[in-house]
């Protein structure tokens, strides 16, 4: 496996030499504008600048994850959506050329990864983030209204149809993150990959070898699927795993260190060994520590030293190969 960490930006700081000390030689990059000032990766001298800085900095930007630019357009299915598409085109043609393979997308319209609170104390006082429907419900629609389900996926049917052919003649893989959290509606959004059919229902539109996953296991645990009878059932489609661990429900869960959830995270290595998974692996929605500022929770940096750790020693006690 290819061990990652996902960077926002591409401003060398305390984390990136931080993954240089742990071994850590593949990057995986959010390149949006606002966190880069640049223009996004639909230009291509912007992407080739972005590569050559963690290049010089030890790393190889193997992927890109998120939106990378504004994409609500295209997920609302809004005038401009064409337009966006063929920005999103020209992005897959620049990471083929550049040799960046691996595109973690989602299709969470308006809203993103999201979490009610942020501070629920964890073991020895760390800081996480939680899900609860009660609260959810009472907070207000955003600006889109209600949007049903039926045109989320009218929507992503129509994107996959127009990008994937560019994704697969480029040599870039794109895999799809389900919905977190993993309930519908969203503050009156329609939201489709909250459950194991809906991913199934998304990897039947094409057999593509770019259409794919990105197998966040937190996700799928909270969605109360059985996770190692998904990775064998999507072994050939699973292009990125993300690991950590969550306890409760989709309708009201909050997020763990590794190792104090209810995952057997010993079996899941054994089941990504037993699928013989090659690619990027990285640790996901820590805790905050001691010390740490909780202005972008789930991302602070100890946590993610105690995960990585955490992954290493499992992968190394397996005699799994790391990259």
């Amino acid at each position: 496996m290819k061990l990652s960490f996902l960077f926002f930006g591409n401003t060398p700081d305390e984390k990136w030499q931080l993954c240089n000390q742990m071994g850590i030689q593949y990057a995986i990059g959010k390149l949006a504008p606002e966190i880069t000032g640049k223009l996004p990766p639909w230009d291509l001298e912007a992407l080739k600048a972005a590569k050559a800085i963690y290049q010089a900095n030890g790393f190889q930007l193997i992927g890109l994850e998120g939106d990378q630019f504004d994409m609500n357009r295209i997920k609302f299915g809004l005038p401009g959506r064409d337009e966006d598409i063929d920005l999103y085109k020209k992005m897959l043609v620049n990471m083929g050329q550049l040799g960046i393979n691996l595109l973690c997308y989602n299709f969470m319209a308006g809203i993103g990864w999201y979490r009610t609170e942020t501070n629920l104390s964890e073991r020895g006082g760390a800081f996480v983030s939680g899900f609860d429907t009660t609260i959810a419900n009472q907070q207000p629609l955003t600006e889109y209204g209600i949007v049903s389900e039926e045109t989320i996926w009218n929507n992503y049917q129509y994107f996959i149809q127009q990008v994937i052919p560019v994704a697969e003649q480029a040599g870039v893989k794109m895999a799809l993150h389900p919905d977190d959290p993993p309930v519908s509606p969203l503050r009156g959004i329609g939201r489709i990959f909250i459950n194991a059919d809906g991913i199934r229902k998304a990897l039947a539109l094409t057999n593509s070898p770019s259409h794919g996953l990105t197998f966040c296991q937190g996700t799928y645990t909270t969605m109360g699927e059985d996770v190692p009878a998904l990775i064998e059932e999507f072994k050939d489609r699973i292009h990125f795993v993300h690991i950590r661990d969550v306890v409760g429900t989709p309708n009201h869960f909050r997020e763990t260190f590794h190792d104090n959830g209810p995952t057997d995270m010993v079996a899941l290595f054994k089941a990504y060994k037993a699928i013989g998974f090659k690619g990027p692996i990285r640790s996901d929605h820590v805790p905050t520590m001691a010390g740490e500022s909780n202005q972008q929770h789930g991302y602070a940096m100890k946590g993610n030293l105690f995960g990585i750790g955490y992954m290493k020693g499992i992968m190394e006690a397996l005699e799994m190969e790391i990259e």
